[in-house]
């Protein structure tokens, strides 16, 4: 059934004249007419009875009536959802962070996301090292990651967010933590607290920080989560370099401080699924980005 010739009926059955009907509908009478016999021939049988003063709904007409007015909310709620989900305002997105923005951006963005697309459901999956995040993307267990750079591979597209400086954290009883920075030099007999090598890119990039101040940090215990390498500092076990958005981890017992020496930083990227809701994946970058740059 055309759905216009539905939508034609609806008019002239609340109207009860093809004269206002066609007005409101931006046809000509004759056209109206026309499209009415053509539905009531569809179906064979009468759908209103007509004098030169009114238009009645015939009982089958009236029946109609009713049902098609919920047949044409039905289809046109159907069209407003397709058109958000379209748009990225409504559908599924599933989002993965490493360890480092899941105490600033992740928070942030489900924020931001739940507060301008009510309708759309957010996953998210934080403290996740960046090899685990881009598997998930290659694997297409995530549409969209916050990582540290990695190799693109087919099917998903990257971008830098923006380059964080590294500061040290170090336990609120240790020497320098009342001071405004320290040097890393400074803390070449200290022992580190660190994320696991071969596995993150935080890592490669404290060795590589350490080495650019002339020392090797000696690793007391490798941890895969920011927030228990956080805690093993506030314990005392050791000091660590962490890049500036962990200092949004506020355990009791730790302080950051700049570094005075050296300014190694490490890049945060997002990466995301090229066939992945592009609509939803579209309003979720615009929102990183704006955070990124409000910080």
């Amino acid at each position: 059934m055309d759905l216009r010739r539905l939508r034609y009926f609806m008019a002239v059955a609340e109207e009860r004249h093809f004269g206002r009907a066609a007005e409101r509908l931006f046809i000509a009478q004759p056209a109206l007419s026309q499209q009415i016999k053509a539905l009531e021939a569809e179906l064979g049988v009468l759908l209103f009875t007509r004098s030169t003063r009114r238009v009645e709904l015939t009982p089958a007409g009236a029946r109609l009536h009713r049902r098609a007015g919920e047949i044409l909310r039905l289809v046109d709620a159907a069209i407003e959802e397709v058109r958000r989900i379209h748009a990225g305002e409504e559908g599924v997105i599933r989002l993965g962070f490493i360890g480092s923005a899941t105490y600033e951006l992740m928070p942030a963005l489900s924020r931001s996301l739940q507060a301008d697309l009510p309708n759309l459901q957010v996953e998210l999956t934080g403290e996740l090292l960046s090899p685990d995040v881009e598997a998930a993307l290659v694997e297409r267990r995530l549409d969209l990651g916050v990582l540290r750079p990695f190799e693109v591979p087919d099917g998903v597209q990257m971008r830098t967010l923006r380059s964080e400086p590294l500061v040290a954290a170090v336990p609120v009883d240790h020497p320098a933590a009342a001071a405004e920075e320290v040097a890393l030099a400074a803390l070449a007999a200290e022992p580190f607290v660190n994320y696991v090598r071969k596995v993150s890119a935080m890592a490669d990039a404290v060795a590589a920080a350490c080495a650019s101040a002339g020392f090797e940090p000696q690793v007391r215990m490798e941890v895969r989560e920011t927030a228990t390498l956080v805690s093993f500092v506030a314990a005392g076990i050791g000091v660590a370099l962490v890049p500036a958005g962990v200092q949004s981890v506020r355990i009791p017992g730790v302080v950051y401080l700049p570094l005075s020496d050296t300014h190694p930083s490490v890049d945060l990227v997002v990466g995301w699924r090229t066939d992945g809701p592009e609509g939803v994946i579209a309003q979720t970058l615009a929102r990183l980005h704006t955070l990124v740059s409000a910080g």
